[in-house]
């Protein structure tokens, strides 16, 4: 007897087939949920003019100037590697090394 176990990946809000897992955070908490592609574009066109007029902060970090918000240095190796390999995937232009352009920064964490 053969059987077939289907898993169904469902969006939070209304039961549709969602598209994957949305993370964000607001005062310090973090949130994640499951949409599918409409919600989720209700949910960024929600959020545009307030994540427009802000600024990207490093999870663990107090807020301070000590150096620029978009370098490499400032949010570690690994995170500006994987920053860049997703740049030139999306055909955006990048340096390939030093400071990555804050605009470039926000559209990954967006997508992330």
């Amino acid at each position: 007897m053969a059987k077939r176990i289907v898993e169904s990946f469902l969006d939070d809000l209304d039961g549709s087939e969602a598209e994957g897992t949305t993370r964000f955070a607001l005062d310090g908490t973090a949130y994640e949920i499951d949409l599918s592609g409409e919600n989720r574009e209700k949910l960024e066109k929600a959020l545009a003019p307030f994540i427009t007029k802000a600024r990207a902060v490093r999870a663990g970090k107090e807020r301070g100037r000590r150096g620029s918000a978009g370098s490499a240095r400032d949010m570690g190796r690994e995170k500006a590697t994987e920053i860049r390999k997703w740049a030139k995937a999306q055909g955006l232009p990048v340096s390939e090394r030093g400071r990555i352009a804050a605009t470039l920064i926000k559209q990954y964490e967006a997508e992330h």
